[in-house]
C-alpha cells in the first residue's frame, strides 16, 4: 500500500463531495429537462426532493459499512450509483418516461449521495484527530461549492450539444473522478497521535468517558438532541435555498437578475460558512459554536420579517446560508466529541436521516404556506419559532453534560 499523506486524504474527499454536491446544481437543469419534455415542473422538482431523501435514508446504513469494508468502498458504490443515475437520468429525459427520471436521479443517484456523503467525512477526521473541525471543514466545504462549478459547466454544455448529452457526457465525468478519488480515501493503519499540544474542548467521548458503538449511540438523549439541532437548521436552511430567488424578488422587489447573481453569492457563503464555523468551533468548541449558529439565524430571520431593505436582506440570506452550511460540517466533529471515533461513520451516517426528513419538510412548508397564504411572512415565523427550540436544545445539550465539556490538554 502506498504510504499517504494525510492532505491527500483531504483532497481526495474534497474532490468526491465537489462531484456529488453537483446536486445542488439542480435547477439549472429544471427547465431545459420541461422543455425537452411532457413533464409538469413540479414532477421535475420532485426528483431532486427524492434524491435528498435518498440521500439521508441511505447515509445510515452506508455509514455502516464505511465502518465495515472501508471509505474506499463506499466511495466506489457512489462512483457507481451517482454516475449511473445521471446517465440514467438523460436516457429518462431522452425517452420522455418520468418513472425512470425518479429510478435514475432520485432513488439511485440519491443512493450514490448518500455513499459518497459520508465516506470521507469520519475518515479524515481520523487522520486529524487535532483538527476535527478543520478535517469536516474541508471535507463538506466541496459539497457547498459544487453547484458553483457545475452550475456553469453544464449550462455550457446545455448550450452547446443539448441537455441529453450533458447528463451523458456529466455522468461519465462523475463516475471517472469518483472512483479514481474514492482509492485514496483509506484509514490510517494505526490511530494517530495529536501532532501538537493543543487545548480542544472535549476528549474521546462525553458519555461516560468511553467511545461508544453506533447502536448505543442512537438510543442516548444526546443523539436525539443534535438530531433536532441538524433538522432544525437544514430545515430553515434548505427552506431558503429552495426559494431563495422568488422570496428575494417578491419581498424587496429585487429584479430577477440581481436576485440570480445573488443565489450565486449565497453559493460562497454556503461552502465557505462550512469551512470557517467548523474551524472557529475547533476553537470555542462545538457546543458554543452551535449555540451561537442558532443565535445568528434567530436574529437573522427576525430581521428579514422585520425589514424590507434589500442589501439587507442580501446580507441576512448570506449568514443564514453559513450556518446552514456550517451544520453539515460540525455536527460530525460534534458527533466524535461526544461519541468517539470508534464508529463515527456510522452514527454520522443516522443522524443524516434528520437531512432526509429536512430536506422534504423545509421546502414543502415553505411553498405550501405561500401557495396558501401568498406570502413568504408566515414561513418565517415558523422558522423563527423552530430556532428558538433549537437554541434552547443546544443549551440543554451544554447543561446536561457540563461536567465533561470543561477543556482538558490532550497530548
Amino acid at each position: 500500500m502506498l504510504k499517504k499523506n494525510r492532505y491527500v486524504v483531504a483532497f481526495a474527499g474534497v474532490l468526491l463531495h465537489l462531484m456529488i454536491g453537483s446536486v445542488y446544481a439542480w435547477s439549472v437543469f429544471s427547465v431545459p429537462i420541461a422543455q425537452a419534455t411532457t413533464w409538469s415542473e413540479s414532477s421535475i422538482s420532485l426528483a431532486f426532493s427524492l434524491a435528498i431523501f435518498f440521500l439521508g435514508i441511505s447515509a445510515a446504513f452506508m455509514g455502516r459499512l464505511v465502518e465495515k469494508f472501508g471509505p474506499h468502498i463506499t466511495g466506489t458504490i457512489s462512483s457507481i450509483c451517482y454516475g449511473l443515475g445521471t446517465v440514467l437520468t438523460g436516457l429518462a429525459v431522452q425517452t420522455d418516461v418520468l418513472w425512470l427520471l425518479y429510478v435514475g436521479y432520485g432513488v439511485i443517484g440519491g443512493l450514490g449521495l448518500g455513499a459518497g456523503y459520508v465516506t470521507p467525512v469520519s475518515t479524515i477526521i481520523k487522520w486529524f484527530p487535532d483538527k476535527r473541525g478543520l478535517a469536516t471543514g474541508l471535507a463538506i466545504m466541496g459539497f457547498g461549492f459544487a453547484a458553483m462549478l457545475t452550475g456553469p459547466i453544464a449550462q455550457q454544455l446545455i448550450g452547446t450539444i443539448g441537455v441529453v448529452p450533458t447528463f451523458y457526457s456529466l455522468g461519465i465525468v462523475y463516475f471517472v473522478i469518483m472512483i479514481v478519488a474514492a482509492q485514496f480515501i483509506r484509514k490510517p493503519d494505526e490511530p494517530l497521535p495529536h501532532s501538537t499540544q493543543k487545548r480542544v474542548p472535549v476528549g474521546t467521548s462525553l458519555i461516560g468517558g468511553k467511545q461508544l458503538s453506533a447502536n448505543e449511540a442512537v438510543k442516548t438523549r444526546s443523539f436525539m438532541y443534535l438530531w433536532v439541532m441538524l433538522f432544525i437548521n437544514i430545515t430553515c436552511g434548505i427552506g431558503l435555498v429552495s426559494a431563495a430567488s422568488p422570496m428575494a424578488q417578491e419581498m424587496t422587489n429585487m429584479s430577477a437578475v440581481v436576485a440570480a447573481f445573488m443565489v450565486g453569492i449565497l453559493g460562497l457563503f454556503n461552502g465557505f460558512g462550512r469551512l470557517i464555523w467548523a474551524t472557529l468551533s475547533d476553537y470555542i468548541g462545538r457546543p458554543n459554536t452551535f449555540t451561537v449558529i442558532f443565535i445568528v439565524n434567530l436574529v437573522m430571520f427576525a430581521s428579514i420579517f422585520i425589514l424590507g431593505n434589500m442589501y439587507f436582506f442580501v446580507l441576512a440570506f448570506c449568514l443564514l446560508l453559513s450556518c446552514y452550511g456550517a451544520g453539515f460540517s460540525v455536527i460530525p466533529a460534534y458527533l466524535g466529541d461526544v461519541f468517539g471515533t470508534k464508529e463515527l461513520g456510522a452514527i454520522h451516517g443516522y443522524v443524516l436521516t434528520a437531512w432526509a426528513m429536512a430536506g422534504i419538510a423545509g421546502p414543502v412548508l415553505l411553498s405550501y404556506l405561500h401557495e396558501v397564504t401568498g406570502s413568504y411572512r408566515p414561513s418565517l415565523l415558523i422558522f423563527i419559532g423552530l430556532n428558538v427550540v433549537g437554541l434552547g436544545v443546544s443549551l440543554v445539550i451544554r447543561k446536561t453534560f457540563a461536567p465533561s465539556l470543561k477543556e482538558r490538554t490532550v497530548l
